[in-house]
C-alpha cells in the first residue's frame, strides 16, 4: 500500500500509474519539482524483497579481504544481499586526495550515498544526511557521499561548489566525484539522494530513500536510513531493507 503526503501548489497534477509509480507534471526537463513551504515528499512503501534478513550482528568481521563484484552497469539498482560493486575505485575528494569506497569500510558497515549539490531533493535531506552520515561514521559504520552528475552540464555540481557545500554543511566523511559516473551506474543508482548501505561484508541491507518526508523534517513518520543504521551499528535485525529512492535523476556523463 501506498500513502500519500502532499499539497501539491495549484498548476501542479498528479498522475497515478498502475504500477503506482508518480509523476509531477510541470512542462520543463526531467527534474522533479521542488515542493514549496508546506508540501510534504512523497512516502514510498518498502519494496517486496526475497533477501533473508539476518541480524547484523552475523556480518562477518571487516578484516576479511573484499570480494568486490563484477563493475557492469545495472538496468536496476543492487538488491538486498548484493555485493557492493567498484569498492576499489578510485575516487577525488573534496581535499584533493584520492580514496574509495573500500577505504572508508567500517567495521560494521559502509554507507554509499549517490548525491549532487544542485537538486532541490538533495538540498532537503542534506541536513538529516549528513547529521546521519557524522553519526554513524563514530560508531563503526564507514561513510562516503558519492556525486556522479556531469558537471559540464550542471556548473552548481562541479568540484570547487562541492567542496563549498560540504564546508557549509559540516560534513565529516568524503564526498567524491564520480568522475565517468561508472560507479553509479555499476550500482543501478537513477537518484540523488539514493542510499545503499551495506554490511560489514560489504553486502546490501538497505537501498532507497532517507525518510518519508523530505521537505517537511517535523512531518518525518518513517526514519528508513537511521533505522536501518541504527540496527546495524547494534547488532539488531535490519527489519525494512529496500523503500523507492526519490530525487532527481542522475544526470550521467556521457549522456546528452
Amino acid at each position: 500500500m501506498m500513502r500519500l503526503k502532499l499539497s501539491l501548489p495549484a498548476g501542479f497534477a498528479l498522475v497515478l500509474g498502475v504500477a503506482c509509480a508518480w509523476t509531477v507534471v510541470m512542462g520543463c526537463d526531467d527534474e522533479p519539482a521542488a515542493p514549496g513551504p508546506g508540501t510534504a515528499a512523497v512516502a514510498n512503501e518498502p519494496a517486496a524483497t526475497s533477501a533473508p534478513e539476518r541480524p547484523a550482528a552475523e556480518q562477518p568481521a571487516r578484516d576479511q579481504p573484499i570480494q568486490e563484484a563484477p563493475a557492469r552497469a545495472r538496468s536496476s539498482p543492487l538488491e538486498p544481499g548484493a555485493a557492493a560493486p567498484m569498492v576499489t575505485r578510485s575516487m577525488r575528494n573534496i581535499d584533493g586526495a584520492q580514496t574509495s569506497i573500500g577505504a572508508v569500510r567500517g567495521e560494521k558497515g559502509t554507507l554509499v550515498v549517490f548525491t549532487c549539490n544542485h537538486c532541490p531533493w538533495a538540498q532537503a535531506w542534506e541536513a538529516r544526511l549528513t547529521a546521519l552520515g557524522n553519526e554513524y561514521r563514530s560508531l563503526g559504520i564507514g561513510v562516503i557521499a558519492i556525486n556522479p552528475n556531469d558537471s559540464e552540464r550542471y556548473p552548481e555540481d562541479g568540484f570547487e561548489q562541492m567542496q563549498v557545500r560540504a564546508r557549509e554543511a559540516g560534513m565529516e566523511f568524503p564526498y567524491v566525484v564520480d568522475e565517468t559516473s561508472d560507479v553509479a551506474r555499476a550500482y543501478g543508482a537513477t537518484k540523488t539522494p539514493e542510499a545503499f548501505l551495506f554490511g560489514a561484508d560489504l553486502t546490501l541491507v538497505y537501498h532507497g530513500a532517507v525518510d518519508d518526508n523530505a521537505h517537511e523534517e517535523d512531518q518525518v513518520e518513517q526514519r528508513y536510513l537511521r533505522d536501518a543504521l541504527q540496527a546495524l551499528a547494534t547488532g539488531a535485525t535490519i527489519t525494512r531493507s529496500e523503500t523507492s529512492a526519490l530525487g532527481c535523476s542522475i544526470k550521467f556523463r556521457g549522456e546528452s
